[in-house]
């Protein structure tokens, strides 16, 4: 009899989640991660010409094949609010196909960036070649980082999905995802123009 309180208990927690709580928190993590990356956009705008005799921006960085990755998580972006629109439908398997969509678009991102990290250290250009370098590895490393947990982040989510369906709590949970996902996406941009873009002029 106890156990079948305790699992109508925790059906209850699912069907009457109230995220309130948790919406301060999530926010303040949000600003607690502006402030990082606007760090490290400082520090790598300090060292940028900071290349004591090594390759510059320009040498090293291909803009065709950052704007591929560019587009990949820009497209991911898109795909996730396609999941968003459907979460309110009665079919949650269009809600799981799209975050499949988003997360081989996102992990295909990882996996271009670790790719263009290993030709650059094969080419001698390593984290400890120069100033420049360290402040670029840092940051872009930091941003990949980041998509990385949000991929085991929308794992997590489609398991949890399958599991207990649409209740309020995974609701909450996916509009939270959904935000740190448009966030680094966001971020990204600002990666692409100033580390990439004025760095290839």
């Amino acid at each position: 009899m106890s156990s079948v309180t305790t699992d109508n208990n925790h059906h209850d927690d699912h069907h009457h989640f109230d995220g309130s709580k948790s919406v301060f928190g999530f926010w303040i993590y949000i600003m607690s991660d502006c402030v990082l990356f606007a760090t490290l956009f400082a520090v790598y705008a300090v060292f940028h010409k900071h290349t004591f005799g090594g390759a510059s921006a320009q040498e090293i960085f291909s803009l065709p094949y950052v704007f591929a990755e560019t587009m990949l998580l820009l497209v991911s972006s898109f795909t996730f609010g396609l999941a968003m629109l459907n979460r309110n439908s009665d079919n949650i398997n269009h809600v799981i196909k799209f975050l499949w969509v988003t997360f081989f678009l996102g992990l295909g991102f990882i996996i271009m960036e670790v790719h263009e990290f290993y030709e650059l250290a094969m080419e001698g250009h390593t984290w400890a070649s120069s100033a420049f370098l360290s402040s670029f590895f840092t940051l872009v490393g930091t941003h990949g980082l980041h998509v990385s947990m949000g991929l085991l982040w929308i794992v997590s989510m489609i398991f949890q999905l399958k599991k207990h369906g649409m209740t309020p709590m995974a609701k909450t949970k996916l509009t939270y995802l959904g935000l740190f996902w448009h966030f680094l996406d966001i971020v990204w941009i600002f990666v692409f123009s100033i580390v990439y873009l004025l760095g290839a002029v």
